[in-house]
């Protein structure tokens, strides 16, 4: 397994792929992300299907990927629509992931994105009080 794979397969992620984790996920796969950790294939496909049961859309555009031996790294944007989240609009949050591959699969995988921007902003009242101190900070 390679890099592009991976690229190419969440390109491809939706409700009717969910069935395809298989490919790509190693039984010992551990998940990690801004409020997650995830350990076992049977874990993280139940993670897959709660997230993609609860959601309008969630669809993954990927920018730049780069592959160094079994570890990889994939920059890309990840195009969210959930009824509870920003009036039920589509929000976009820049994140990167960084994978490592153990017998063909990926067993290791890490995304780094800013929870606040996916998750705090796109809430009514704390989102703004959330902006606010930002650009506060940026000053």
């Amino acid at each position: 397994m390679d890099v592009q794979t991976v690229a190419h397969f969440y390109t491809k992620l939706n409700k009717s792929t969910l069935h395809t984790l298989q490919d790509i996920y190693h039984h010992d796969v551990v998940f990690e992300d801004a409020a997650h950790r995830i350990e076992g294939f049977a874990s993280l496909a139940d993670y897959f299907d709660n997230l993609y049961r609860n959601v309008d859309r969630c669809d993954f555009v990927i920018h730049e990927q780069h592959q160094a031996g079994q570890n990889a790294f994939l920059t890309w944007t990840m195009q969210l629509q959930h009824p509870k989240l920003a009036g039920g609009r589509m929000v976009q949050v820049q994140g990167m992931s960084h994978v490592k591959f153990h017998e063909a699969k990926v067993i290791y995988h890490r995304d780094y994105f800013d929870l606040g921007e996916m998750l705090y902003e796109q809430l009514p009242l704390l989102g703004s009080v959330i902006r606010s101190i930002k650009r506060r900070l940026g000053q």
